[in-house]
């Protein structure tokens, strides 16, 4: 049984936006209870976004971009590398490769931009994932919004 057929693009408009905060707002605020204060930042307004969406117009699934001054804060000032962030598929859509082809978009994203390497930081519990994309764990693991996270990163 394969599963739905979808798109993977860059969030262009304000309709699309809102289908990104939409989903994350379902994953990481209702499902993982992070505070609704920290989910949504002024990232938000800089970052390149990209939304999977079904062939009906269903949100799947989306991830952020930094780069640049926006991402360095992230990424130890190294302009060079951009930060992958705010991952989010829905759960419908768990296990069906929406996750893996928004990784790609945002690294197609962050080549499109000259970068060298993107980092990440990763929930625990999803390093396996990253790993099987070719990103490498580094640093100490740490609390982010009450959970556990490992910097990751992988050069392009």
């Amino acid at each position: 049984m394969s599963g739905p057929s979808y798109t993977v693009r860059v969030a262009e408009d304000p309709a699309d936006r809102e289908m990104c905060f939409a989903v994350r707002k379902q994953v990481f605020v209702v499902e993982q209870g992070v505070p609704e204060d920290l989910e949504y930042d002024a990232y938000d307004a800089v970052a390149v976004h990209v939304l999977a969406v079904r062939d009906d117009g269903v949100a799947l699934g989306t991830g952020r971009l930094l780069y640049g001054a926006e991402a360095a804060a992230k990424v130890g000032g190294d302009l060079t590398l951009g930060s992958l962030g705010r991952l989010a598929v829905a759960e419908e859509a768990r296990g069906l490769g929406v996750g893996v082809a928004l990784v790609r978009a945002i690294e197609d994203a962050a080549r499109a931009r000259g970068l060298a390497a993107v980092d990440l930081h990763a929930q625990t519990h999803a390093l396996g994932f990253y790993e099987r994309l070719g990103y490498e764990p580094y640093g100490p693991e740490y609390l982010e919004a009450g959970i556990p996270h490992q910097g990751m990163r992988r050069a392009l």
